[in-house]
């Protein structure tokens, strides 16, 4: 099952007892992130959504209780495996059901990253991304606050020095360029900010290099080159979609991708809105309550 990067603090973790598809929606829905849900043991003909096997959630037991987690994710993977319950809706395009929204948090491509630091709390808040743009509007990429808690401590001295477009680079997930390294280092140096240019020596000097691989194994993390440690996790590649796209199809390569959004943009790349896990949730849930759809 697929884990957000926010912790249990960050969020409402709403603790309630589903007996409907409908409840999680509108728990989702009212501002939780988070389901934790006390199973009680049922029949094949009574189960339900919490103790469906196909959503893949976690349970644990606390004070002889059974109970499972669920987010916005298992939900909509629920809904993929019923999707005939919904039909036509999943057939329709994105933008003929009105679910595109144009509140996108961007950045200028050449704008210092530290201006993007506002942007990065907000979209962290809502499980997205901040959309690096051109002035042309066209997506470039995006810095995504998951990929920045992947990070080690020069993400700081990165994200002082550079421009929200190397910083998209600097997170790439096979590591920092080595160009970038250096271009880190030297503005570090050309602001006298003498602690930080010691701890990017700490990370990224060759000659520290062996005798640190041994802890990074410990870690999961392995060297690039001599030039720093590389996070699987990480990535700076935008998911996008288009208009024209149904909404099975968006809902697909979302949970693919395991992202909670897709950037929605023009053949050119040109960024036109976002479309989101909620927003999904929110369509399927005025699908039901219109046709009165019982989805036990």
């Amino acid at each position: 099952m697929f884990m957000p990067f926010i912790t249990f603090t960050d969020f409402s973790i709403f603790c309630v007892l589903c007996t409907s598809l409908l409840e999680a929606i509108d728990s989702i829905l009212e501002g939780a992130q988070n389901l934790v849900i006390p199973i009680k043991t049922y029949n094949q003909r009574q189960q339900h959504l919490i103790t469906n096997p196909s959503l893949g959630t976690t349970t644990a037991l606390h004070n002889g209780k059974e109970y499972c987690w669920l987010n916005r994710e298992d939900i909509i993977r629920f809904i993929l495996n019923s999707i005939n319950v919904f039909s036509p809706i999943p057939t329709f395009t994105i933008e003929s059901l009105n679910i595109i929204s144009n509140e996108t948090l961007t950045v200028h491509y050449d704008d210092p990253a530290y201006s993007a630091l506002p942007l990065i709390t907000h979209s962290h808040l809502n499980q997205t991304s901040v959309a690096v743009v051109n002035q042309d509007n066209t997506l470039i990429g995006e810095i995504s606050p998951f990929a920045l808690s992947c990070c080690d401590e020069t993400i700081i001295s990165a994200i002082t020095t550079l421009s929200a477009g190397d910083l998209m680079a600097y997170l790439d997930s096979s590591g920092p360029p080595e160009d970038l390294v250096h271009l880190v280092k030297m503005r570090l140096q050309e602001r006298n900010l003498t602690g930080m240019m010691d701890m990017m020596d700490d990370y990224y000097n060759p000659l520290s290099s062996s005798s640190s691989s041994s802890s990074d194994e410990e870690f999961g993390a392995w060297k690039n080159g001599g030039m720093g440690r590389s996070y699987p996790g990480r990535r700076s590649e935008a998911i996008v979609c288009n208009p024209w796209n149904t909404l099975m199809a968006v809902m697909v390569q979302m949970i693919a991708h395991r992202v909670s959004y897709a950037w929605v943009v023009k053949e050119d790349y040109g960024l036109v809105g976002i479309v989101t896990f909620t927003e999904i949730l929110r369509q399927f849930r005025s699908t039901v309550g219109s046709s009165n759809t019982k989805v036990r």
